[in-house]
């Protein structure tokens, strides 16, 4: 537990957690980040699960890009949130849900993309739909960012 004692007298930690902006405006990108990477992969989910048959795969390939940078936001705003309260979210169990299932999503999501970009012109065109092993990819995917929102929400109140 010292590092994360050490963690929390960190600079950041301290801005983070004792200046009026610090805490709501990392929070306030988290949200941000948030919105892109669950955002963009939902839509992508419901598409592979033909919820949403009318959306084509092709044009959500290009927000991938979007999806990773709010990836990134998501982490440094995350990374920079947690030293304010380093001892605490360490044992906190729906915290370590939603690194948990932060990462398996993360992973999740390179045989899908890579599955979107073999097939998804195919897919488009109405040529063929995505077979049952990417719509079990996509279920695991929804799975995992539903739980990550939820443990993130859950944080403050367990």
């Amino acid at each position: 537990m010292f590092v994360f004692e050490w963690i929390e007298e960190t600079r950041l930690a301290l801005w983070v957690g004792e200046s009026l902006w610090g805490y709501p405006l990392l929070l306030s990108l988290h949200i941000v980040g948030l919105a892109a990477v669950v955002g963009i992969f939902t839509m992508l989910n419901f598409r592979l699960l033909g919820v949403v048959k009318e959306v084509p795969c092709q044009p959500l390939v290009t927000l991938f890009g979007l999806a990773w940078a709010g990836l990134i936001i998501n982490t440094i705003s995350g990374v920079a949130l947690f030293t304010s309260q380093a001892t605490t979210f360490v044992t906190n169990i729906p915290f370590l849900i939603k690194i948990a299932s932060i990462a398996v999503g993360v992973l999740i999501a390179r045989p899908i993309l890579k599955s979107v970009r073999a097939d998804g012109a195919s897919w488009d065109a109405g040529d063929s739909a995505p077979d049952s092993s990417v719509r079990m990819w996509a279920v695991a995917s929804l799975l995992c960012w539903t739980f990550a929102m939820f443990g993130g929400r859950l944080i403050a109140y367990l």
